[in-house]
């Protein structure tokens, strides 16, 4: 496992964190298997855990705090000795997904909201200390409120949180610049892929020369680039996938994934090649796959070699940039 800087808090973590959404609550999770995963990522160098309070309503939160409890170091070298650093997310408070600037920011993130939900997830944690607290949605609308940044210094200076982030509503990447203006926020968390690109237009060079730390999340947007969608692909009834590859986006995705497979070289997946496009970019910090499975882990933690795409490759690859026109969060 190879490390970044995380922006200006100066963290080592690991360019492949681990994205925890689908085990709070996605169809086919299994704590247990979820539970030996984390462990596995735990074994293997992983140290950036991204989890929120809104996966299963504080599940994930609980299943992270129920591996951690599980490490303990074997010998002096062991992984476990690794410090770890551990990311959270605070819901709106009016639960509205993706965030608009119609809401005012009373709505999503009054001070009284932000402090509860840090301590619920503290508690879900098991820590005295959030490392990175995230607000889960955003509107740039909001970003020269006074309440919020008071909320969030508050926060640091009671060292309850170390730092402070912002989770990027999807294709909206610089609905965020104004806010990171003002000097509180500390991360950004953003769809990057080999599909949405567009996160290296403005946001990218403005994070880079600021010191702000990059989380690339949905490298395989959504499962899509790691090849294993078919035409026939269904998901439960319930389940939020049924809204995002619905049958226009869905066959639109598998001719773009057809187009993808000719580049894939010998002895590598379309999967690794996913992830090994997100790594070429200097300004991603790290970026955060969901997995649900130790092989999911020891597959993807594998990409973490260091060896470069060819150029030629990664040009290739940029022409696959798709600038979709649809809003999903």
């Amino acid at each position: 496992m190879r490390y970044r800087t995380f922006g200006r808090t100066g963290w080592q973590v690991s360019e492949i964190g681990y994205g925890m959404w689908g085990m709070g609550g996605w169809t086919g999770s299994d704590d247990e298997e979820s539970l030996r995963a984390l462990e596995r990522a735990l074994a293997l160098g992983c140290n950036f855990f991204d989890t929120a309070w809104a996966y299963g309503f504080g599940k994930s939160e609980r299943l992270l705090a129920e591996a951690l409890r599980n490490r303990s170091p074997s010998r002096p070298d062991d992984q476990a000795t690794r410090p770890l650093f551990i990311a959270t997310k605070i819901p709106p408070k009016n639960m509205k997904w993706p965030a608009t600037a119609e809401y005012p920011v009373s709505d999503a993130y009054p001070p009284d909201h932000i402090r509860e939900y840090t301590e619920k997830s503290l508690r879900n944690l098991g820590v005295e200390t959030i490392d990175l607290q995230q607000f889960h949605v955003w509107s740039d609308a909001w970003a020269h409120d006074a309440g919020w940044q008071r909320a969030v210094d508050d926060l640091k200076r009671e060292k309850l949180v170390r730092a402070f982030g912002i989770s990027v509503n999807r294709r909206e990447e610089t609905n965020v610049l104004r806010a990171l203006e003002t000097g509180v926020i500390d991360s950004v968390q953003v769809v990057y892929n080999i599909f949405d690109q567009r996160a290296e237009d403005e946001l990218f060079p403005y994070c880079s020369q600021h010191g702000i730390a990059v989380i690339a999340r949905v490298p395989f947007d959504e499962g899509s680039l790691t090849g294993t969608l078919t035409p026939h692909s269904t998901w439960p009834e319930e389940d939020w996938r049924n809204t995002y590859f619905n049958a226009e986006n869905l066959a639109a995705t598998l001719e773009r994934i057809d187009r993808l497979r000719p580049l894939v070289p010998e002895g590598m997946d379309l999967a690794e090649l996913a992830l090994r496009f997100v790594l070429e970019h200097p300004a991603v910090s790290t970026t955060i796959p969901g997995m649900r499975r130790p092989r999911h882990v020891e597959r993807n933690l594998a990409s973490s070699d260091g060896v470069p795409l060819p150029p030629r490759l990664r040009d290739a690859l940029k022409a696959h940039r798709w600038n979709r026109r649809s809003t999903t969060p």
